[in-house]
């Protein structure tokens, strides 16, 4: 049985792993980490709010005796200086993820990169070089396993909201889910319970490999 900590379930990625948790009979435990309450409850569900990232010390202990995390936090490269960028993208994720290795060393790490992330850190787009340098770091850190999740377009189903770009374009949405390089919310979250559960020969997943996984 899984038991998972996910973090972002307020946004689109994470919530749609959220759901599928909730629903799976191999999932026993999820704990949600979390700036704001995501507005769901479920007797598998437990909620941490946390005010700063940063400063996990109120909080670590309890982040003990799981199995996986999911980890979709994130924010857009769009109007950020590099710095801005690296501090949530980089710095934020890297904290979190050495305090749940320093109690969970056994876990599955699943961290929500994105389509186009630079694993050479030296392309000309900032956010894929970030991007790129938080990956790396985070498969060196010495978890059972680590998995990069690289999703492109996601397409939000079972109510979730995505951002107006998918609202939009919500007629296209069957037509998209025909492209490989297409996943959506289900599928997502069935291959982070497989990944958590199973695992992965690749570090690195593709939307392909996203979308085989699913169940």
């Amino acid at each position: 049985m899984l038991k998972i900590i996910i973090t972002g379930s307020t946004g689109m990625v994470g919530k749609g792993a959220l759901l599928e948790c909730i629903e799976s009979d191999e999932v026993s435990e999820v704990l949600l980490v979390n700036r704001r309450p995501v507005g769901i409850t479920h007797p598998k569900m437990k909620e941490l709010l946390v005010k700063d990232f940063f400063d996990l010390s109120e909080i670590e202990y309890q982040l003990k005796g799981y199995s996986a995390c999911f980890f979709s936090l994130g924010i857009s490269a769009v109007g950020k200086s590099e710095d801005e960028y690296t501090k949530i993208t980089y710095d934020l994720t890297m904290n979190f993820a050495r305090v749940l290795h320093k109690h969970n060393p056994g876990m599955t790490f699943m961290y929500v990169s994105g389509q186009g992330t630079d694993s050479t850190e030296a392309g000309k787009m900032m956010w894929a070089r970030v991007k790129g340098k938080t990956e790396n770091d985070l498969l060196k850190l010495g978890f059972k396993a680590s998995h990069m999740f690289r999703p492109g377009l996601i397409v939000p189903k079972k109510g979730i909201e995505g951002q107006w770009f998918y609202t939009i374009t919500r007629p296209l949405h069957s037509l998209f889910l025909k492209l490989k390089s297409v996943t959506d919310t289900v599928r997502i979250g069935q291959a982070a319970i497989k990944v958590g559960l199973d695992g992965h020969k690749k570090a690195i997943l593709n939307p392909e490999d996203i979308n085989a996984l699913a169940l």
